[in-house]
C-alpha cells in the first residue's frame, strides 16, 4: 500500500513534466484578480451608458410627442376608427349577358355616367315589333276618324230630310209613310255615328296599348345601360364581358364619395354628453397634420360590445356607444380624388361648445 500511495502522489507531477509543449496553450489558465476586477467594472459602465442613452432617447421622444399631442381639454373625447364611404352595388335589373364594361377599378365616375351595357338585341327586336304595332294602330285610328266624319255627315243629312218631311206632312204634300222612312233613316244614321265613335275609342286604346308596349321595351333597353347614381369611385369589378348574369347580378361596387364618415366608440360617461350636430375632427394616420372638420351625424341608442379591432382608452369599459362623424359634403366635392376608404385615424368629438379646439385640431376653415 505505501508503494501505491507514493506512485499516485507523484503521477500529477510526472504528467506535468512530461506534457508536450504543444498542449500547454489549451490548458485554461486563471486570470489575475486585478484583470478580473477591471473587466467586470468595464462591463458595468457599458451597461450604465447604454441605459442612459436609451433613457435619454426615450425622454426626448416623449417630449416631442407631447409637443405634437398636447393633452385634450375636458369636453373633447376621442376614439380610433377608419374612414368609410357608403358602398353602392351596380347591378343588372334583368337577366342578360354583359356586352360592354366602360370603366374599371379605381376610376372616378360622375352621376348618370354609363358604366356598363348588357346585351339587348332580343329586347330591340321586341321593340321593333311593338313599334310596327303602333304604326298599325295609328292607321286604324285614322280610318276610324274618317269613318266618324262620314257617319256625322250621314246623320246631318238624315236630320235635314226628316225636318223637310215633317214640314211637307203638315202642308199635305207628303204622306206619313215618307215621314216614317225619313225617321228610320235618321235612327240608322245616329246608330252608325255611335258605332263610329265607339270604334274610334277602341282603336285609340289599341294605339295607347301599343305605345305602352314600345315604351316598356325602351325602358328595358335603358335599364340595361348601367349608370352611376352618384359621384364616386369604382371599388370592385365583379364580372367580365360575355358573362351571363341573373336578375340583380352585380357588375361593379362603387364608393359614394359624397357620404364619407368615421365611426368611433365612446364610453357611456362621454357618449352621453355628445349631441347630434356637434363639431368633430378626424385626424388620419397618413395626414397627422391635417385635421378634417366633421359633424356628429349619428349616436347609437343602445350600447354595444366594443369590436376587437377598436382600441379604447379604458380597457375596463366593455360596452361602448357608436358615434358617427360625417365629413361635410361640400368639402368632399373639392377633394374627392384624395378620399381613401379604410384609412385608420383618430376621431375627436367636442361635447362642450364652449371649449376651444387645441391648436393641432383647429382644422381648415
Amino acid at each position: 500500500m505505501p508503494v501505491h500511495d507514493t506512485q499516485l502522489s507523484t503521477e500529477p507531477a510526472l504528467l506535468k513534466e512530461s506534457a508536450s509543449p504543444s498542449l500547454v496553450p489549451f490548458v485554461r489558465q486563471p486570470l489575475p484578480p486585478a484583470r478580473v476586477t477591471r473587466s467586470k467594472r468595464r462591463s458595468r459602465w457599458i451597461v450604465v451608458a447604454m441605459v442612459a442613452i436609451l433613457a435619454g432617447a426615450g425622454g426626448a421622444g416623449y417630449y416631442v410627442w407631447k409637443q405634437a399631442h398636447p393633452p385634450l381639454p375636458v369636453g373633447i373625447s376621442f376614439g380610433n376608427g377608419r374612414i368609410e364611404a357608403d358602398e353602392i352595388d351596380i347591378a343588372s335589373k334583368y337577366a342578360g349577358r354583359v356586352a360592354e364594361l366602360l370603366v374599371d377599378i379605381g376610376d372616378m365616375v360622375t352621376p348618370g355616367q354609363v358604366l356598363a351595357r348588357m346585351d339587348t338585341r332580343d329586347i330591340e327586336q321586341s321593340l321593333s315589333k311593338s313599334e310596327a304595332q303602333v304604326r298599325q294602330a295609328q292607321h286604324s285610328v285614322d280610318e276610324a276618324q274618317a269613318n266618324l266624319v262620314q257617319q256625322q255627315t250621314t246623320k246631318t243629312l238624315a236630320e235635314q230630310e226628316m225636318d223637310r218631311a215633317n214640314s211637307l206632312l203638315k202642308s199635305g204634300w207628303t204622306t206619313q209613310e215618307i215621314v216614317d222612312q225619313r225617321k228610320q233613316a235618321l235612327d240608322a244614321a245616329s246608330a252608325g255615328l255611335n258605332a263610329a265613335q265607339a270604334r274610334l275609342l277602341q282603336v285609340q286604346h289599341a294605339l295607347e296599348a301599343a305605345q305602352h308596349d314600345a315604351g316598356f321595351y325602351k325602358v328595358q333597353i335603358a335599364d340595361n345601360s348601367l349608370v352611376a347614381p352618384k359621384a364616386g369611385r369604382i371599388q370592385y369589378r365583379l364580372t367580365n364581358i360575355g358573362e351571363v348574369l341573373a336578375a340583380g347580378g352585380k357588375v361593379f361596387t362603387m364608393l359614394d364619395l359624397s357620404y364619407v364618415y368615421m365611426d368611433i366608440y365612446l364610453p357611456t360617461a362621454e357618449a352621453g354628453k355628445v349631441k347630434v350636430g356637434a363639431d368633430a375632427r378626424i385626424v388620419l394616420d397618413a395626414y397627422p397634420d391635417h385635421p378634417i372638420p366633421a359633424k356628429v351625424s349619428f349616436i347609437a341608442s343602445q350600447a354595444q360590445f366594443t369590436p376587437k379591432t377598436v382600441e379604447t382608452q379604458t380597457e375596463r369599459d366593455k360596452l361602448m356607444f357608436r358615434v358617427r362623424m360625417r365629413i361635410d359634403r361640400e368639402r368632399l366635392l373639392g377633394h374627392m380624388d384624395a378620399v381613401r376608404s379604410g384609412l385608420p385615424g383618430v376621431g375627436y368629438v367636442r361635447s362642450d361648445p364652449a371649449v376651444a379646439w387645441p391648436n393641432n385640431l383647429q382644422g381648415a376653415s
